[in-house]
């Protein structure tokens, strides 16, 4: 079991065309994962995490169905068969 995170379609080139990415060790934090990642794909991280360390405003994560937004943010707890959901916000009008 591993936490994994899985990106959409425009994140997976940074990451070697994966669609998902299982993290090495047993994050016990969204914070700690994306530092994992981080390790493994910095490019995808820079595109989810801002300079000063925060969520990008329009970068959604979730775990399972639940936005860390509504759940402690990076420091959401993990499970160790956790998957975060990377989803870039949509809008028009």
């Amino acid at each position: 079991m591993s936490v994994v995170v899985v990106l959409p379609a425009p994140l997976r080139e940074l990451a070697g065309g994966e669609a998902s990415v299982p993290l090495a060790g047993y994050p016990g934090t969204v914070g700690e994962a994306l530092a994992a990642l981080r390790t493994e794909h910095a490019a995808v991280y820079d595109r989810i995490v801002t300079e000063q360390g925060e969520v990008r405003q329009h970068v959604n994560l979730f775990v399972g169905t639940t936005s860390v937004r509504r759940t402690g943010g990076l420091d959401t707890p993990l499970e160790p068969d956790s998957e975060i959901l990377v989803l870039p916000s949509v809008s028009g009008g």
